[in-house]
């Protein structure tokens, strides 16, 4: 079992604080609070240095703990800043980020280590072959481990069945200087079905479903019953040799264990290589946030 955490080197993004059910991050130029209901612990920081550090502070509102619903929400203003703005991932790629009403900005930090591991991923199978690999990428949200494959000279598909993240995503790979990507608005699970009546075979899969969700056309997702199924059609458009899987759970009572038990019971027991663990954030003074469970295997 892995515990894994953003490199030192990426300069665009730090976790400051953490503590009493809230974070204090740094994206680019800009600093917020955001709540975070793992950080069962104190801060370090007094709420006064919070408070002179931070440009904006999300307030949870009305929408928050109901089930199906994000934390939704208002940013208070502490300091000037702009609505969006851009931030660098290493000499890779480039993200857009925001203020949604959703408390998010438009990228999961804690997941650069799976964006790492797609890039080494898709990297390894094309030194091998003469076309690229062609790589999926389901609740793909804006795209950042998209855009991981496709730097990485994989051929993309990015599917999210919200409209406006796949416009996001796509003006990222704009930013990013890239082109070419396969953009599809559509229920993942209904996608990966009709692949598999196809017989379509991808070189890489990329999963990070939500709990609950909704297709284009009102079809529900709840992770608990629709995971294995989506797993198991996943494990029909693999391909049996050079390929890799990455799924990522945030689902609060979701172990690393159990994702590993998912992917074997789904996948069998061929593959080169296959490990779990949790992806982390350490902030200033070592707390350690465990934010996401994650299972990757290389065929």
């Amino acid at each position: 079992m892995t515990i894994e955490q953003p490199s030192a080197s990426w300069k665009d993004y730090e976790l400051i604080d953490s503590g009493n059910y809230e974070k204090l991050e740094r994206f680019g130029p800009y600093v917020m609070i955001r709540p975070e209901p793992k950080a069962l612990w104190d801060k370090t920081l007094s709420d006064r240095e919070w408070e002179a550090m931070a440009h904006t502070r999300f307030v949870q509102g009305a929408g928050f703990g109901k089930a199906g619903k994000e934390d939704s929400g208002t940013w208070n203003m502490l300091k000037k800043m702009q609505d969006q703005w851009v931030i660098n991932y290493s000499s890779s790629f480039k993200l857009r980020l925001g203020l949604t009403s959703f408390k998010h900005v438009g990228v999961f930090p804690e997941q650069a280590p799976n964006w790492d591991y797609i890039s080494r991923s898709v990297k390894e199978i094309a030194a091998g072959q003469q076309n690229p690999p062609k790589v999926l990428n389901l609740f793909a949200y804006t795209g950042a481990a998209s855009l991981a494959a496709r730097r990485a000279g994989a051929d993309v598909t990015h599917l999210d069945s919200v409209r406006q993240v796949v416009t996001w995503a796509k003006a990222n790979m704009e930013l990013s200087g890239m082109n070419d990507i396969r953009w599809i608005i559509e229920d993942a699970l209904k996608f990966v079905k009709r692949e598999v009546r196809r017989g379509n075979l991808y070189q890489g899969l990329m999963l990070d479903p939500p709990a609950y969700g909704h297709g284009t056309d009102g079809e529900r997702w709840k992770l608990d019953e629709c995971l294995f199924e989506m797993l198991k059609c996943c494990a029909q458009i693999l391909a049996p040799k050079e390929s890799f899987m990455v799924l990522n759970l945030y689902s609060n009572g979701y172990s690393a264990v159990l994702a590993d038990t998912l992917v074997r019971s789904a996948f069998g027991e061929k593959f080169i290589s296959l490990d779990y663990g949790e992806l982390i954030l350490k902030d200033r003074f070592g707390k350690a946030l465990p934010l996401s469970v994650v299972s990757r295997m290389r065929r």
